[in-house]
C-alpha cells in the first residue's frame, strides 16, 4: 500500500485486533530488550545507486533518479518476467531490492529473499505472525517487523537472524535505516531508534495523551536530523504528524489532522504527506507550518513521490468520485494533472517515479492492475491487470518494476510477487567495412562485418549469411581474429558461393562480434563489385532495418 501498509484496508485490523495482538504479546513475555542471535553478518557488497533499499528509497522521496533503462518511450513494452507464489509469499510488504536480491514480508509470516532476476527463493526467515511491514537494507542486514510485535535484523546473504528487538505491539509500517539507526513505529503508538549494528534501544518517544497512544502505520521519515511520523486516531486522541528530533527522541512540532497512515516524503525543506480526511498536505520540514494542502475528495492513504518539482500521490474513491492518482505542483498545491481508471476503489498503493514514469496500482474489488503513467501529463503508457488485489506499492530498480499482489484476505487465497521487465530483444547492427576503397584485377580485399548487439537482451546462436561476391574468389575467412568464437561454413580456396557463420553460443548486449572474409579479384576493369550481408538471431528483434548491409567497390 501506500506506506507499508494495507491497499484496501484489512478490516480486521481494528481497535478490538490492537487490544488483543497487545495482550497476546504482553502474555508472551516479551521485554523491551534485544535479543541477538548467533549469527554474523555477511561482508554484503554496498548497494548501487539504482537499487531500491527502502520503502521510501533513501531520498526519502519514492524517487528513483538513477533509473535509466525504463523510459516514457519504451515501458509499453513491459511484460512479466517472472512471478513467485510459493506459499502465499507476500502481503502489504513493499519489496526492497538490493544487489540483485529482492526482499519482501509475506502473509505467513516469512521474510523472503528472491532472486531478482528468475524470482527463484535464496532464502525465508520465520517470523511469529504475519509480515505486512516492508523492509529496509543497509549494510549487508535486512530489517523488517512483524505483526509478532519484533523488529528483526537478518544478514541479507544468509538469513540468519542478528538480532531482534521487541516492540511490544505490531510493526505494521516499515522501518527506516539512516546513519546506523534504525527507526520504526508500532501499534500502540511508540516510535523507537534502536542501534542499527547491535539492536540496543537509543531511545524511545511515546505518542499521545495520558497512555492513550495514537498506532503508527507508516515508515518513519528521517531528513536532515528530523524524523516524521503519522499516527492514527483513537478515541481520546486525533492523528497528528509528528517531528522529533533523530538523535534524542524530543518532539520538535506536531500538526493536527485526520488518521495518517501514509508515509511523509521530504524534500527542500518541505513535509509532505496525505490523511484520511481526504487533503493532501505540505508542511514546513522546520515549523511544522502548512503551506498549503489539496482536497482530493476521497482518503488518502497513499505515501506521496516527489520528483522534480511534482507530489505524486493516490486517493480512495468516494460517492462521487473513483480513485485518483494526482500530480500537484509541490510548491502551490495546484493540480497539474490527475487519473482515474474509471469505476475503481482505490488508488491505496503508493506511486514510484523514475526516469519520466510513475507507477502505481489500482484496486477494483477483488482485482487490480498496475500501471505505468507519463509523469507529465498522466497519460497510460503501460497497464497489467492482474485477477488479485495490488498489494503493496511499486519499487523500481535497474529496469524492472517489482510488486505484489492477493487475492482474498485473512488468510490469502494465494498471493504473487511479480517482476516487470522489458520485452526481452535483441537488436544487431551490421556493417560491412571493406579493406580498401579502390581495388585492381589480381588484388586481395579483406572485408570486415562487425555486428553489435544493441538490444537488452542476449543474442542466442547469431548468424552471418554472405557470400563470395561476384568478380572475386574465395581466400579465407576467421571471426575476430580468436579461435573458438564460431564457425564458418565456405567455398574452398578459388571457390565462389554461399557463406554462413554461426557464433558460438550467445553476444551479450552492447559486445561485437566481427567475420573478416577475404578475396581475391577476378573482375576486369571498370566493374563494380557488390558485397552484401545480412545476420540474425534466435532472440526476437524488433530493428530488422539494421540487420542487412551492402557495399559497392569500383576495379580500376
Amino acid at each position: 500500500m501506500n506506506s507499508p501498509v494495507a491497499p484496501v484496508r484489512r478490516k480486521p485490523i481494528s481497535l478490538l485486533t490492537i487490544t488483543v495482538a497487545s495482550l497476546m504479546l504482553a502474555m508472551s513475555g516479551m521485554s523491551a530488550n534485544a535479543q541477538t542471535a548467533n549469527a554474523t553478518t555477511s561482508a554484503a557488497a554496498t548497494s548501487s545507486p539504482g537499487d531500491w533499499t527502502q520503502f521510501l528509497r533513501d531520498n526519502m522521496q519514492r524517487w528513483n533518479p538513477y533509473e535509466t533503462v525504463l523510459n516514457v518511450n519504451n515501458v509499453r513494452n513491459l511484460e512479466l518476467q517472472w512471478s513467485f507464489d510459493d506459499d502465499n509469499a507476500a502481503s502489504e510488504s513493499s519489496p526492497a531490492v538490493v544487489n540483485g536480491v529482492l526482499y519482501i514480508g509475506s502473509f505467513d509470516g516469512s521474510v523472503y529473499a528472491l532472486n531478482a532476476g528468475t524470482g527463484a527463493k535464496l532464502w525465508s526467515f520465520a517470523t511469529g505472525r504475519e509480515v505486512d511491514s516492508s523492509p529496509a537494507v543497509a549494510n549487508g542486514i535486512v530489517y523488517i517487523g512483524s505483526n509478532d510485535g519484533s523488529l528483526y535484523a537478518l544478514d541479507a546473504t544468509t538469513g540468519g537472524k542478528l538480532w531482534s528487538y521487541a516492540t511490544g505491539d505490531l510493526v505494521i509500517g516499515g522501518p527506516t535505516v539512516v546513519n546506523g539507526v534504525v527507526f520504526v513505529g508500532n501499534f500502540t503508538g511508540t516510535v523507537d531508534a534502536i542501534n542499527a549494528s547491535t539492536g540496543a534501544l537509543l531511545w524511545s518517544y511515546p505518542i499521545g495523551n495520558s497512555g492513550n497512544k495514537s498506532p503508527v502505520y507508516s515508515a518513519p521519515t528521517v531528513a536532515n536530523g528530523v524524523v516524521y511520523v503519522g499516527t492514527v486516531s483513537t478515541s481520546s486522541n486525533n492523528g497528528n504528524m509528528y517531528a522529533l528530533n533523530a538523535s534524542t527522541g524530543a518532539k520538535l512540532w506536531s500538526y493536527a489532522n485526520g488518521n495518517v497512515i501514509s508515509s511523509a516524503a521530504v524534500t527542500n525543506g518541505v513535509v509532505y504527506f496525505g490523511s484520511e480526511d481526504g487533503n493532501v498536505y505540505a508542511l514546513n520540514a522546520s515549523t511544522g507550518a502548512k503551506l498549503w494542502s489539496y482536497a482530493t475528495g476521497g482518503e488518502v492513504e497513499s505515501s506521496p513521490a516527489v520528483a522534480n518539482g511534482v507530489v505524486y500521490i493516490g486517493s480512495f474513491s468516494n460517492s462521487l468520485t473513483s480513485g485518483n492518482i494526482y500530480a500537484l505542483n509541490a510548491s502551490t498545491g495546484a493540480k497539474l494533472w490527475s487519473f482515474s481508471p474509471c469505476c475503481g476503489l482505490a488508488f491505496s498503493s503508493s506511486p514510484a517515479v523514475a526516469n519520466g514514469v510513475v507507477y502505481t496500482g489500482f484496486n477494483n474489488g477483488e482485482t487490480g492492475k498496475m500501471f505505468a503513467l507519463n509523469a507529465s501529463n498522466g497519460a497510460v503508457l503501460w497497464s497489467f491487470a492482474t485477477d488479485s488485489e495490488i498489494a503493496s506499492s511499486p519499487t523500481v530498480a535497474n529496469g524492472v518494476v517489482y510488486s505484489s499482489s492477493v487475492i482474498g484476505q485473512n488468510p490469502p487465497a494465494a498471493s504473487y510477487v511479480y517482476a516487470f521487465g522489458l520485452v526481452k530483444t535483441a537488436d544487431l547492427f551490421l556493417r560491412i567495412i571493406p579493406s580498401v576503397t579502390i581495388v585492381h584485377q589480381g588484388d586481395l580485399v579483406t572485408y570486415a562485418f562487425p555486428v553489435w548487439n544493441l538490444g537488452l537482451s542476449d543474442a542466442v546462436h547469431e548468424v552471418l549469411n554472405t557470400q563470395v561476391p561476384a568478380g572475386t574468389t574465395f581466400d579465407y575467412i576467421r571471426i575476430s581474429g580468436t579461435p573458438g568464437l564460431g564457425t564458418c561454413t565456405h567455398p574452398p580456396y578459388g571457390g565462389t558461393g554461399q557463406i554462413v557463420c554461426h557464433e558460438n553460443g550467445s553476444m551479450a548486449p552492447n559486445t561485437t562480434w566481427t567475420v573478416r572474409l577475404t578475396v581475391k579479384v577476378t573482375a576486369p576493369s571498370g566493374t563494380t563489385i557488390t558485397e552484401n550481408a545480412a545476420t540474425m538471431s534466435d532472440t526476437p528483434d524488433p530493428n530488422l532495418a539494421n540487420n542487412t548491409a551492402t557495399v559497392g567497390l569500383n576495379v580500376q
